[in-house]
C-alpha cells in the first residue's frame, strides 16, 4: 500500500456545464449529450458533510465502480461511457490532472426513485429491527439470530430515494405500486442477482459482503445500473476471517468516523467536527485495503 498523499478534493467547479449538482461526494455536472461524475474526497456521517476529507477516497470510489461496472456487465449494462479524460467534454480538458481517476462520463438515464437494498447478513438498522419486531422489512425471519448472522438468504429491503435527510424503507409491495409490478420484481431480481455474484467474488478474497445498495435507471427505455457500484461507501463489507457472530463487527467503511465524531458529543447538526489525523489516516487505509484486495491490485498512482 502505498504512502501517495495526493492532494485532497472536497469541492470541484468546472466550468461549460448546463447544470451541476453536487451531492454528498460527488459532483454531478450536465454537459448535454452526457453527464460527468466526479467523485471528490469529502465524507459524510449522519447526512451531514464533514469539514475534513479522506485522501484517495474519491479514487478508490471510482476505481471500485469502474472495476464492478466491468465485472456484472453479463448481467445487467451501466450508465459508463468512459473513464479516460481525454474522451470528456472539452471545457473540462484543463482540469485533467484533478479528474483523473476519480471521474467518469456517463449516459443520461431516467433515475427509478427507489433505493436497492440487498442484506445478507444481520448489521446496523436491520439488526435493530430485528431485534425489535423479529423481521426485516417485510421479510419474516427465525428466531433466535444474533447480531451479525448470516441471514438464511438474502434478502431485498427497499427504500426510498431521498434528496436530503434520510432514506425511508419501504415493503416490495409499495415499490410495485411506484414502478409497476414488471419493473418492481425485475430490480429486485436484478439487484439479488448481482448481490450473489459479488459475495461469491469478494468470497475468494477473504471479504464478507453484509449489505450493498444499487440504484437504477432507464435510459432508451432499458434497465441499466447507475451511480456507483459495491464501494465502502454503499456496502459493508467484513473480514471473513474475523468474523465472529453475536456482536458488531469492524467493517472497511467509515464506521471509524462515525464512532469518532459520536465520542466527541456533536448533535449531528451541520457544521460536523474536524477529524484528527489518526482517523483520517485510518479511514484511508481501510479503504484503500478494500481497492486492493477486492481488484487485486494497488491503487494507480494519481
Amino acid at each position: 500500500m502505498g504512502e501517495n498523499r495526493a492532494q485532497i478534493v472536497l469541492q470541484t467547479n468546472l466550468p461549460g456545464a448546463l447544470a451541476r449538482r453536487s451531492g454528498k461526494v460527488r459532483d454531478v455536472y450536465d454537459y448535454g449529450d452526457g453527464l460527468l461524475i466526479v467523485a471528490t474526497d469529502r465524507i459524510s456521517v449522519f447526512d451531514v458533510v464533514l469539514p475534513s476529507g479522506i485522501p484517495d477516497k474519491g479514487r478508490v470510489l471510482t476505481g471500485l465502480s469502474l472495476f464492478w461496472f466491468a465485472k456484472t456487465a453479463h448481467l445487467v449494462p451501466n450508465h459508463l461511457l468512459s473513464a479516460r479524460v481525454e474522451d470528456f467534454p472539452q471545457p473540462v480538458q484543463p482540469y485533467a490532472d484533478m479528474l483523473r481517476g476519480r471521474s467518469m462520463w456517463v449516459r443520461k438515464a431516467e433515475v427509478v426513485p427507489v433505493e436497492c437494498v440487498v442484506r445478507g447478513y444481520l448489521a446496523g438498522s436491520a439488526w435493530k429491527e430485528y431485534k425489535a419486531t423479529g423481521r426485516i422489512g417485510d421479510h419474516d425471519l427465525p428466531s433466535g439470530l444474533r447480531e451479525a448472522d448470516k441471514l438464511p438468504e438474502p434478502i431485498f429491503t427497499p427504500t426510498t430515494k431521498a434528496e436530503s435527510g434520510h432514506d425511508e424503507k419501504i415493503t416490495r409491495t409499495q415499490v410495485a405500486e411506484i414502478l409497476g409490478a414488471n419493473l418492481a420484481r425485475r430490480i429486485e431480481d436484478l439487484s439479488l442477482q448481482l448481490y450473489n455474484f459479488a459475495a461469491a467474488y469478494v468470497a475468494e478474497r477473504g471479504f464478507l459482503l453484509v449489505d450493498t445498495k444499487f440504484e437504477f435507471g432507464l435510459a432508451d427505455g432499458k434497465l441499466i445500473l447507475v451511480d456507483e457500484i459495491l464501494t465502502p461507501d454503499s456496502s459493508r463489507y467484513w473480514d471473513a476471517s474475523r468474523w465472529e457472530p453475536g456482536h458488531s463487527q469492524d467493517g472497511f467503511d467509515k464506521q471509524h468516523v462515525r464512532d469518532y465524531t459520536e465520542s466527541t458529543g456533536w448533535n449531528k447538526e451541520p457544521p460536523g467536527p474536524e477529524l484528527p489525523p489518526d482517523v483520517i489516516a485510518r479511514t484511508r487505509a481501510l479503504y484503500l485495503q478494500a481497492y486492493e484486495r477486492i481488484t487485486g491490485h494497488a491503487l494507480p498512482e494519481a
